[in-house]
């Protein structure tokens, strides 16, 4: 039982109630708010960005609790104090793992901070697949979440052809607007109920990735960077300070490992769980039928950046989740799984082995597991992959952005002067 009070989003609340949500993903979360827009639900993924969230954070959330929870606490937090929402028409909506993670945990924290602050009233919704809460007035359906899984690979698909030509682009600017346009037009699709079919996204997806393939482009070579760490901080500009800025303003390319893969990692473990522990055979199937579900999708992007190169052969075709597990055989053990787990170690040896052994390892403090997988695999890598180039760079609050550009810099010092000597030996 919750120690702060839990208040349930009706069904009456739907049609008057704004929902605010956490930002992570930018591509990803402007489509799913499209996407909850079209089935009546007035979402808002919050823009707001500052160090103000980071203090609204350490007022509501113990400095011990992970850098994740304190961020997206003190954005909602910040959001509810600005003034320009109705506090009682305004509910707020969050993410809930159920995991080993404290990620689990935030609803509840978030939950005592609206009790601290007064605000014990507005609903807090728990966006899960297992059950843990529900409301009357906010309910997944299956096509509803058909939708979401085809938003992933659309995301996906998108970040990774926009990283890996907005560097490349003769004009400033025009891949941007190739993932506006390509966001507008999949959230009208949407509106009318299409473009999530297998079939569909067999269609759009390599159009998409062809548009990218014909955006000119100059002929210079680029040090490629990976970036993987704890998701929030991986993926987040509030989370990582804009970090795919910076790396692009240092004349970088960067590759971001996309969501389906640790939505894969996490479905799989589920069926890890019942064949290391026991479990309900009929539990098995059915999480096989999502797992094969994403495997589908999964190959669709795949698809589309190999479709991509029959026009432009310069993209990095992203490797199979099957491929990502099969490398780690002998490195780590599948039972490390806590968070990002083996597929943290996985990302990384996958990066190095396309060509980006410069990468750097976002560390969020509070995140143990990360640490783990991360930091503590990058020994065992630079002895299996001696030309590999790994920084690991902590995001808390004391961190100061100087010093974690500071130390990307020196990373990508010596990026550049490997770079120079593989292209003298050559």
């Amino acid at each position: 039982m919750d120690a702060a009070k839990r208040v349930e989003f009706t069904k009456e609340m739907k049609k008057d109630y704004t929902i605010l949500a956490p930002n992570m993903l930018p591509i990803h979360f402007k489509l799913f708010e499209n996407l909850f827009k079209a089935y009546g639900y007035k979402v808002e993924i919050l823009q707001t960005r500052g160090r103000q969230i980071v203090d609204e954070g350490l007022k509501y959330v113990h400095n011990d609790t992970c850098y994740p929870a304190l961020l997206t606490i003190g954005q909602m937090m910040d959001a509810l104090h600005s003034g320009k929402y109705d506090l009682n028409k305004t509910a707020l909506i969050i993410t809930q793992t159920g995991g080993g993670c404290r990620a689990s945990n935030y609803i509840h924290l978030l939950r005592k901070a609206l009790e601290k602050d007064g605000l014990s009233h507005i609903p807090v919704i728990s966006l899960n697949l297992s059950g843990l809460e529900k409301n009357s007035g906010f309910k997944l359906t299956l096509p509803m979440i058909r939708k979401a899984l085809a938003v992933l690979a659309y995301g996906d698909l998108l970040m990774l052809m926009h990283n890996q030509t907005r560097p490349y682009e003769q004009e400033a600017g025009a891949s941007g607007a190739l993932v506006d346009r390509w966001v507008e037009k999949l959230t009208a699709m949407f509106a009318e109920d299409k473009g999530y079919a297998a079939k569909e996204m067999e269609r759009y997806l390599p159009q998409i990735a062809a548009d990218f393939a014909r955006v000119p482009i100059t002929g210079e070579k680029k040090v490629r960077v990976g970036v993987v760490g704890e998701i929030y901080v991986k993926y987040s500009p509030i989370g990582n300070n804009d970090l795919e800025e910076f790396l692009f303003s240092q004349g970088c390319e960067t590759m971001v490992p996309g969501v389906i893969g640790f939505m894969l990692f996490k479905v799989d473990n589920r069926m890890e769980d019942i064949k290391l522990y026991g479990g309900s055979r009929a539990k098995f199937e059915v999480v096989k039928i999502m797992f094969d579900y994403l495997v589908g999708i999964e190959q669709h992007v795949i698809h589309a950046v190999e479709h991509a190169n029959t026009i432009s052969n310069r993209f990095t075709v992203p490797s199979s989740y099957a491929h990502l597990k099969k490398l780690i055989d002998g490195v780590i053990g599948y039972g490390c799984k806590m968070g990002e787990g083996w597929l943290l170690t996985a990302e990384m040896m996958e990066l190095i082995e396309s060509g980006y052994p410069n990468i750097i390892c976002a560390q969020p403090f509070g995140c143990l597991p990360n640490h783990i997988v991360g930091k503590g695999m990058i020994r065992n890598l630079k002895n299996l992959y001696p030309k590999s180039n790994i920084v690991p760079i902590d995001y808390d609050p004391g961190a100061t952005k100087v010093n974690q550009e500071n130390r990307i810099k020196l990373m990508l010092a010596v990026a550049k002067e490997n770079m120079e000597s593989a292209e003298a030996e050559a």
